[in-house]
Parts: structure tokens; sequence; C-alpha cells
């Protein structure tokens, strides 16, 4: 007889939910790494929650940083999926291979994607091996890019750190 812990993620791979890539800037460093666990949470206020893995570089950027970036990522940008998912920024300079620009708190914002927003870290919540980050939207653009670059669409990307 299956667990429920099987069970559970025989149910959580039927999800197919949109990716997001995530930077980070704090005390001269700045980060980002391609992110699944994301929702809006709130209206009214505006909220947004944000989970980064605790092996993940940017999860150490993020927690000294007053600022996340959240970038949607359209189908088309699977290159840039590749390079913020598949690389991991304790080896690799990710911002020395695409375009950005100084943000919010100077946190890197991707010029080649054009719909991001900024968002202050009211909260860092522990969810065990993520951390949530709750963000208050302070600045972004929406440009309406194309269609999501979704889960399963990027599944083969391998992760640069142990998952």
């Amino acid at each position: 007889m299956p667990t429920q812990r099987s069970e559970f993620e025989r149910l959580m791979a039927q999800l197919d939910y949109s990716l997001f890539i995530v930077t980070a800037a704090g005390d001269g460093q700045r980060s980002g790494c391609l992110v699944g666990f994301a929702s809006q949470v709130s209206i009214h206020p505006a909220r947004f929650l944000i989970c980064l893995s605790v092996k993940n570089r940017t999860f150490e950027v993020a927690q000294r940083a007053a600022v996340l970036v959240v970038h949607f990522v359209p189908r088309q940008a699977e290159e840039l999926a590749v390079l913020f998912g598949g690389q991991t920024g304790d080896e690799t300079d990710k911002f020395a291979q695409c375009e950005w620009r100084e943000g919010p708190n100077g946190t890197p914002v991707l010029t080649s994607l054009p719909d991001w927003f900024a968002g202050r870290i009211l909260e860092r919540l522990d969810f065990g091996d993520h951390w949530g980050f709750l963000l208050e939207p302070v600045e972004g653009e929406a440009h309406r890019s194309g269609s999501p670059l979704t889960f399963r669409r990027a599944k083969w990307i391998e992760p640069g750190h142990e998952p």
C-alpha cells in the first residue's frame, strides 16, 4: 500500500505552475535563481510569497536583502531559465552572462524579462528545506510578454545545486 507521502508526491506531480527568476542583492553581493514555489497570497494589501531553497546561494543573499525582484519567465526565455536554474552562483557569475540593470536597493533587474516586480521583504518564514519570503510590491513593469514557462516544460533543467 502506498504511503501518504507517496500519494502526496503523486498529487503534486500533477501541478504545472509558472516559474520565476528571483534576484537579490545584499552586503555587496548579488544572486539569482529559478523558482517554482511562489504565489500571490493577498489582494488587499497586495502580498506575494516566494520560496527559496536553503541550499541555494540566492537564499543566503536574500537573508541579507531588503528587496527581492521577481521576474515572470515567458516560454521564449528558456535560455535564461537554464542559466538561473542550471548554474550555481557559487561557481558562475550569472549576471556576466545576461543583460541587467540595477533596480530598487541595487537588486538586479533582468532587462530581457519585461514583466517583473520588486517586493520589500516583510517576513522570512522557515518552511523546512525552503524559506518563504513575504513580499510587498513596491515597483514593477507589466508588458504581458507571453505564455509563462511552466514547471513541466522546464523539468529537464538540472538544478545548479543538489535538490
